[in-house]
């Protein structure tokens, strides 16, 4: 043993040694998911796993979703992620784009995750992330017979052996479910295959100590190769039962809190719609107040022009009767003199003008208290209605009460006695590792199986093809995001990934392909690289 000098404190990184095949199928347990979420997210910002740009901004939006929930515009203002690191440097690097412009496009598909709950983030992250190319690979440094120097790919499904200007895109494969037996001797290390007819698997390795990890990690991929495609044993039906209970609870107190979010905003909404309402009616009032001053004002209006109409009618009517006396006197006095007749004739087409005038003056005037007297009747209607409104307005409606959602215990209890989920068949079986010798191992053959149960890893897909939305997006984003791109900061990794893109590959286009024809034809091509 050796003492750590405290002044000199190490840092220690822990990391899963063995990659799932599926995360959405052997991520069981909350804490294994974030550890692994974790280190995936931290070797692809790091760049050990390559990641395209749009890529990178898809699951940079599942990273904040997982880290702060939901979004929204009035938490999380323009400049809230500046402290984040989110994509990988290179990405940054290659396109004009600023910091506030990468977290707008983050933003935008943070979004679009409303109400999804952080460890489901984490697994929409790793699910995207698994169909990456370099995702759970450990490459080595090997050379074939002819001295070619190449590299070999250990990962959860199988060796790939890639050339060595390309860990993006392997060359030949070989699933776990081919492999007999594993040994090495010094630097070189053989492979044999379940069809005895094929020739050995046989590279060179530049370091001894590099052959017993190659070693170590083809023993324990190839065993967790093989218990993924046999029952679950009981103490992983137990855990998935756990889990399944676990994220059922989660469930149910999300669906609680939901409840309760939905009344409190419910109560905030009436309480507002009450402070309109409230509003309102005071704006009503003072509406009807003022039309109440109005019709009273109309009111006198009208009563002094009543008054006015009133004493011209006796006006008139006492010109009319001097008229009428003048009239009268110019027929009894048939003897006047013609001077004094013409005068009095004279004073009657006066009077007639005069007359005549008052007449249509209260024409008008009549006419004009028509129209007083019905704004009156309208005035005194709205007075009436504005004193009602007031009334209305001034009394307090009797209930004001918000009915909050109130949990529906049967649905709950529902949902505690429903299914948790389909378990594997229970087994009995003991698994046995496979027996280790002094620089090799036997490994587990199935060659009464079938093979396509082994290999059903080549029926699969990415994540992003079974989403056309997703894809589509992610496409507009790639075709605007080239359009800000350096081409002198490419590096041979995007330069790879773009050609694959360009003849329609992806991981397990390529799987398929390279696993084409018997063990024999790609030992040999192997040799021939």
């Amino acid at each position: 043993s050796q003492d750590v000098k405290k002044e000199n404190p190490l840092l220690f990184k822990f990391r899963a040694k063995f990659y799932p095949e599926d995360v959405a199928e052997e991520l069981i347990q909350e804490i294994t998911l974030r550890l692994f979420y974790l280190q995936v997210k931290s070797v692809i910002l790091t760049d050990e796993i390559y990641c395209p740009p749009e890529t990178s901004v898809l699951l940079a939006s599942y990273a904040v979703q997982a880290k702060y929930g939901d979004y929204s515009a009035d938490l999380h203002k323009p400049g809230c992620l500046s402290s984040d690191r989110l994509l990988p440097q290179r990405v940054m690097d290659q396109h004009k784009l600023s910091k506030d412009q990468w977290d707008e496009r983050i933003t935008n598909w943070w979004a679009e995750h409303k109400e999804l709950p952080r460890e489901d983030a984490m697994m929409e992250y790793l699910k995207i992330a698994q169909d990456l190319e370099m995702y759970g690979v450990n490459y080595f440094e090997i050379k074939n017979k002819k001295g070619t120097e190449l590299w070999l790919g250990v990962d959860a499904l199988g060796l790939n052996i890639y050339e060595k200007e390309d860990k993006l895109t392997p060359k030949i494969g070989f699933p776990w479910s081919e492999i007999r037996n594993i040994s090495f001797n010094d630097r070189k290390f053989v492979i044999r295959h379940i069809d005895k007819k094929a020739p050995d698997f046989v590279f060179f390795a530049p370091r001894l100590r590099i052959n017993k990890r190659i070693l170590a990690l083809c023993m324990g991929n190839h065993e967790l190769y093989m218990r993924r495609r046999k029952p679950d044993t009981i103490e992983v039906q137990q855990m998935k039962a756990q889990a399944q209970e676990e994220k059922l609870a989660r469930k149910q107190e999300r669906e609680k809190l939901r409840k309760e979010t939905e009344a409190r905003e419910m109560a905030e909404k009436k309480q507002q719609e009450y402070a309109e309402r409230l509003r309102q009616m005071q704006d009503e009032m003072e509406k009807r107040q003022k039309e109440l001053l109005e019709a009273q004002d109309t009111i006198r209006r009208l009563e002094d022009q009543l008054r006015l109409v009133q004493a011209a009618k006796e006006e008139f009517e006492l010109k009319q009767r001097e008229l009428e006396e003048m009239m009268k006197k110019l027929e009894n006095d048939k003897m006047m003199e013609a001077e004094e007749k013409l005068r009095l004739e004279e004073d009657i087409r006066a009077k007639q003008v005069e007359v005549q005038r008052m007449q249509e003056e209260v024409n008008t005037k009549d006419e004009e208290t028509r129209r007083l007297q019905e704004e009156v009747e309208d005035a005194r209607r709205r007075q009436e209605e504005a004193t009602a409104a007031l009334v209305a307005a001034s009394s307090t409606p009797q209930h004001h009460h918000v009915m909050e959602a109130e949990d529906d215990g049967e649905n709950d209890e529902a949902l505690a006695n429903g299914e948790l989920g389909k378990a594997g068949s229970l087994s009995s079986e003991d698994e046995h590792p496979a027996p280790l010798l002094a620089n090799g191992a036997d490994l587990t053959c199935h060659e009464n199986e079938d093979e396509e149960l082994f290999r059903r890893e080549e029926q699969r897909s990415t994540e992003v093809s079974k989403k056309k939305a997703l894809g589509d997006q992610l496409e507009i984003l790639s075709k605007e995001l080239s359009l800000m791109k350096d081409e002198a900061k490419l590096t041979r990794n995007d330069m790879l990934h773009q050609e694959n893109v360009r003849q329609g590959r992806d991981k397990y286009k390529t799987l398929r392909e390279i696993r084409k024809g018997n063990t024999k034809r790609r030992v040999d091509q192997f040799e021939n690289m």
